[in-house]
């Protein structure tokens, strides 16, 4: 059975990805997921999550009907910073114990253009299920000495606190410590 794995989404984190189909697989060493969030109103703070297993299958070389089922695992937080990480494994953002795994299953996809996408899914985060779209583009495929190369990039935008990640402190001169909107991005490669 041909499994096609792809990246797409905040949210949030890396792994296999092929096309059972078509035959792709994910390269992990061209392929991440990171994330973006506001620090003190003014700055952003960056991670990733070095975990995760997105798949696709298509059977279709357009990819437009592709399925995405994405699991992430929590634990494998990035910040660069260990504190920070630790803080964001505890139940006041993830409870990586309770809930080991985000989790992206699509429900349809739209074309949106050519090579642009609007995959709409179920993003589950603690015990939360929200629908979210990501906005993907297809890069396009060329050929190597290795064999085909495709390129995906996806991004969403979602709400830390519908998923009940709820810490925060507010500043002085107003706002928030840590910002409500979490940016996801996915860039991956697959080899055929």
């Amino acid at each position: 059975m041909k499994r096609f794995m792809f990246v797409l989404g905040f949210v949030v984190s890396a792994v296999p990805l092929f096309a059972q189909t078509a035959g792709w697989k994910l390269d992990r060493a061209h392929s991440g997921l990171s994330f973006s969030i506001k620090h003190m109103v003014i700055s952003e703070v960056t991670g990733n999550f070095k975990d995760y297993d997105i798949v696709v299958v298509s059977s279709k070389d357009d990819f437009s009907d592709l399925a995405v089922t994405a699991t992430i695992k929590v634990a494998s937080i990035n910040t660069e910073n260990d504190g920070r990480d630790k803080h964001l494994k505890s139940d006041d953002f993830f409870n990586a114990e309770k809930f080991p795994e985000i989790k992206f299953v699509s429900t349809s996809v739209e074309k949106a253009g050519e090579k642009n996408f609007k995959i709409n899914g179920d993003l589950t985060i603690r015990d939360v299920t929200k629908k979210v779209t990501f906005d993907a583009v297809y890069n396009g495929s060329l050929k190597t000495q290795q064999g085909t190369l495709a390129a995906w990039k996806a991004t969403a935008t979602i709400n830390r606190f519908d998923y009940n990640l709820k810490w925060n402190r507010a500043i002085e001169t107003g706002g928030l410590v840590v910002g409500e909107t979490v940016n996801i991005t996915m860039n991956i490669e697959l080899n055929k």
